[in-house]
């Protein structure tokens, strides 16, 4: 059995209040993986690089058990780039330059051995190419995590609308849900993208937390709060890693089961932003790890006597 996941492997130039890179690795699926391996192994990646991208940086991720046999490499082809600016709230950036290359062409075959697929994180990515790998699969997974964007439901709904319908557990952000539902009330968003087909929603608020909605079950779990927050870029991918990687690992695909998933996501998260890129998610340790969890936990645990 595996995990695995289907994302984007590129190159960012980043720019923030705090300090700014020119080129370092990024991508959905680099993020995921790192975050994810901390938990579960092994982890199948998907995804198109150019002879550009360097072949140590695929080895570190090997060593993690991380398989890259669905990496499709293209010898003389450029590596997706990506460079934005953040503001000093870190919650919005500007975009600077978006260059596809070989992203342009990404058409994922999955490779046999990727068959035995129990746990299917699909990164934000074109939905038509989102619902291909879903069709590429002989047996249907246990569990499909879909990332999307505003983007795609300005530019591809219809194709958007058939992937959600195809998935247990969406993850978009607040504003995303209230553009997708048409609805300002979350609670009330959360209903209607779940009569689109997914059982779960999980809407991220960044550095407010995250909803679990299962129906009219809610779960909310805080985002801890950092004296530094040096890049936001790849938050989100870290969190869903650290998700997935505890429903791997675990087993458990429960509404209880995912409330802890989330508190793992949530600490994963925060380490991800404390330096620019991957960095800091590579040299994590377990103990690092076991205390971050242990304080999301003191965050939202307290005992109340009442009064009666």
């Amino acid at each position: 059995m595996s995990l695995v996941v289907v994302g984007t492997i590129a190159f960012d130039a980043i720019e923030t209040p705090f300090g700014k890179t020119d080129r370092i690795i990024g991508g959905s699926a680099m993020y995921v993986a790192w975050s994810a391996s901390n938990f579960y192994q092994p982890i199948k990646q998907v995804s198109i690089i150019g002879g550009d991208f360097p072949k140590e940086e695929i080895d570190k991720l090997s060593a993690r058990g991380v398989r890259s046999e669905g990496v499709e490499v293209v010898p003389d082809g450029k590596s997706f780039f990506w460079s934005g600016r953040y503001h000093m709230d870190m919650n919005t950036r500007d975009t600077l330059t978006t260059d596809l290359n070989v992203l342009a062409q990404f058409k994922p075959t999955l490779p046999e051995s990727y068959q035995d697929c129990e746990f299917l994180m699909l990164g934000n990515l074109v939905p038509a190419v989102q619902i291909s790998v879903i069709q590429q699969l002989k047996k249907r997974p246990r569990l499909i995590v879909l990332d999307t964007m505003n983007f795609w439901m300005d530019t591809a709904l219809d194709d958007l609308k058939k992937v959600i319908g195809m998935v247990d557990v969406l993850l978009v952000n607040d504003a995303e849900a209230r553009q997708l539902s048409g609805e300002y009330s979350l609670p009330k968003a959360a209903l209607k993208i779940q009569a689109m087909g997914p059982k779960y929603l999980i809407i991220k608020k960044g550095e407010h937390g995250a909803l679990l909605f299962q129906g009219k079950h809610v779960f909310f779990a805080p985002a801890l709060p950092l004296d530094e927050v040096f890049d936001p870029t790849g938050a989100g991918d870290t969190f869903a890693g650290g998700f997935m990687g505890h429903l791997a690992h675990t087993q458990d695909i429960s509404f209880e089961n995912m409330k802890t998933a989330i508190i793992v996501g949530s600490a994963m998260a925060s380490f991800c932003v404390e330096k620019f890129g991957p960095t800091r998610l590579q040299s994590l340790s377990k103990r690092e790890i076991d205390e971050r969890i242990e304080e999301f936990v003191e965050l939202v645990s307290f005992d109340i006597d009442l009064i009666g």
